[in-house]
Formats: structure tokens, C-alpha cells, sequence
């Protein structure tokens, strides 16, 4: 099962425009926001995250409530957090 999870966009990576750091329950990525690019984030919004791309904005309460209902998934929620963990997009 593949989740979409929320993140807070962290910072946005300079000469790459395409790319941002996000902070998905405590763990820093780098993700991809090319399909935000009418409207990119910027540090401190939230954006909704599928297999390493940001397919849109969130609010931070959005945030919040996806997270309570994703820490009551269980396992796919830590199946899903342990791939953000071994991914890398640079």
C-alpha cells in the first residue's frame, strides 16, 4: 500500500528549483516539487507527498488530521515512513 503523507516543506534547494527539503515526521528529505510549479511552496507550508513527489499544498491543519489518521494506520504508515527514510532524490 502506497500512502500519501504530509510534509513541511523545510527549504528550497538553490540552483534546483525542482527540488525541496521536507520534514515528514522527523525524518529530512528532499523531494520534488516540479508538479507545484504554478504555485511552488515555500518553507513552513505543507504539502501532500507521494513516492518522493509533493502532488499539492496542504494546510497545516489538513497536516495535522492526515497525520493522526496515518499514526492510526499502523503498518503501512511505517512501511511508508521507512521508505521516505532509505529514499534519496538529489
Amino acid at each position: 500500500m502506497c500512502l500519501g503523507i504530509p510534509g513541511e516543506v523545510t527549504e528550497l534547494l538553490a540552483g534546483q528549483p525542482d527540488l525541496a527539503k521536507v520534514e515528514v515526521s522527523g525524518i529530512r528529505r528532499v523531494i520534488n516539487v516540479a508538479l507545484l510549479a504554478d504555485d511552488p511552496p515555500a518553507p513552513g507550508e505543507w504539502v501532500l507527498i507521494h513516492v518522493g513527489f509533493a502532488l499539492s499544498k496542504i494546510d497545516e491543519n489538513e497536516a495535522a488530521e492526515a497525520l493522526k489518521f496515518l499514526a492510526g494506520v499502523g503498518q503501512a504508515y511505517a512501511d511508508e515512513l521507512a521508505g521516505l527514510a532509505q529514499s534519496r532524490i538529489e
